[in-house]
């Protein structure tokens, strides 16, 4: 493919246009989940700063493809390859990425995301960020990460970090779904909107102010809160082996089964996402946890879990990683301390106006 053709499919892969008051960003990769490259990344950057200052332009709405979902996360294929080979493609990636993260969260216009059906991972970043966050009966928001040999970023630490309780450590920990109740409960969104009445409100954004255009109405019954006496209890604990511990002594079935599923999950993710959870919710800014998230995630690159993670869950699909330690107790805390480590170009990731 010559690169005239390469860099078209690239900008079809986010579409833009604009309706009446509302410029609209639709992910279009949908066979893909509409996961993002680190050209799409750009594309919405470079979209974003045009509509900045377009008076004509009021809001910002962001939606995906397909039936699916607005965004399964970063191309992890990608990421892969990057890091069997020993590359600097997914630092540079990270690097776009998680600035346009912290400029979404500061946009000074309404940004409205649809997070309608799968929004795993990147699509988080992308999303939950804004300032007005839409969720349906479809969908399904996690920071599945742990499961691959990685850490939750894209702001996903802050986020969790400051759901109530202990309920962010456990989705952070164990990459569990969550439906729309919580969602906004563990402050990942904000509104309920059925699916089926999505394209009105589309419609309605073209002509009128957001907070107008949105409807108002509870979400059907969430799953948490009736899970929250455990959670909190067993999450508090100092360590992941403590955590472990104490799901398996409540005597409750799903906290046994949670256990379990913490088990499978990579002993070093665990041990690193556990520590960066609870130093996010000491760093006052999204700015300062992206870029302790920044420093792990390129840490990352080096650990064999996420080779080995992403091969299990993605390329293979044998859904039995090995991993390297293979248990809880043989991660140190030396180990978990390299990923807190500085990273050359960190402590520029963000300076005055990025």
């Amino acid at each position: 493919m010559d690169p005239a053709t390469a860099a078209g499919a690239e900008a079809e892969h986010v579409l833009l246009a604009t309706r009446g008051r509302a410029a609209h960003l639709t992910l279009n990769r949908p066979r893909a989940l509409n996961a993002l490259t680190h050209a799409m990344v750009r594309r919405i950057d470079e979209a974003l700063t045009a509509w900045e200052h377009d008076p004509a332009v009021e809001t910002v709405v962001l939606t995906g493809a397909g039936e699916r979902g607005l965004c399964a996360g970063g191309d992890i294929r990608a990421i892969h390859q990057d890091a069997r080979t020993g590359g600097t493609a997914s630092a540079d990636f990270w690097r776009d990425e998680y600035r346009l993260n912290a400029r979404i969260a500061r946009w000074r216009k309404p940004y409205v995301a649809v997070m309608d059906g799968i929004v795993m991972g990147g699509g988080v970043g992308i999303s939950a960020h804004g300032d007005v966050r839409i969720v349906t009966e479809r969908s399904r928001v996690a920071m599945p990460e742990t499961g691959i040999g990685f850490v939750p970023d894209v702001g996903g630490t802050y986020l969790l970090s400051r759901a109530p309780g202990e309920l962010g450590t456990h989705l952070a920990l164990t990459g569990a779904p969550v439906g729309a109740a919580d969602a906004i409960l563990c402050g990942l969104a904000d509104h309920y909107v059925p699916s089926p009445e999505l394209p009105e409100l589309l419609t309605e954004l073209s002509t009128s102010p957001v907070r107008e255009a949105l409807p108002h109405r509870p979400p059907p019954p969430g799953v948490l809160t009736t899970h929250r006496d455990w959670i909190d209890h067993c999450y508090a604990a100092d360590t992941v082996e403590e955590i472990v511990d104490r799901l398996l002594a409540t005597g409750i079935q799903e906290a046994k089964q949670t256990a379990e599923t913490l088990l499978t999950k990579s002993p070093t993710s665990l041990k690193v996402t556990l520590r960066a959870m609870r130093r996010a919710r000491e760093l006052p800014t999204l700015e300062e946890v992206l870029t302790q998230e920044y420093r792990i995630s390129c840490a990352s690159l080096t650990s064999p879990d996420l080779v080995e993670g992403i091969r299990a869950q993605v390329i293979d699909k044998d859904r039995e990683p090995r991993w390297s330690p293979g248990t809880l107790e043989e991660v140190g805390d030396a180990e978990v301390a390299r990923f807190f480590g500085p990273t050359s170009g960190t402590e520029a990731l963000f300076t005055p106006g990025s």
